[in-house]
């Protein structure tokens, strides 16, 4: 008997079109926050991780491949693939 493994994605994918997004603007578009204060405020008091690291830095720069935790969620950056 053959076993396949498929290697799970790890985090929900936030698909972006640029080169980069700021970490506030992903957490809008990934709909955690209803504004860019809300997202200030989270991120301040220490309450995202970005790559496994708590980040307070709203406007750190994520690229595709870099992750983003907040309330037990995991969200994967990914570009957006030319078809």
């Amino acid at each position: 008997m053959k076993v396949v493994v498929k290697r799970k994605e790890d985090g929900v994918p936030v698909e972006i079109s640029t080169a980069f997004i700021k970490l506030q603007d992903a957490m809008k578009l990934a709909n955690l926050v209803y504004s860019g204060g809300e997202a200030k405020s989270l991120i301040q008091e220490e309450q995202v991780k970005v790559n496994g690291e708590i980040c307070t830095m709203r406007g750190k720069k994520l690229y595709p491949g870099d992750t983003f935790e907040f309330m037990c969620g995991k969200y994967r950056i990914r570009g957006h693939e030319a078809e």
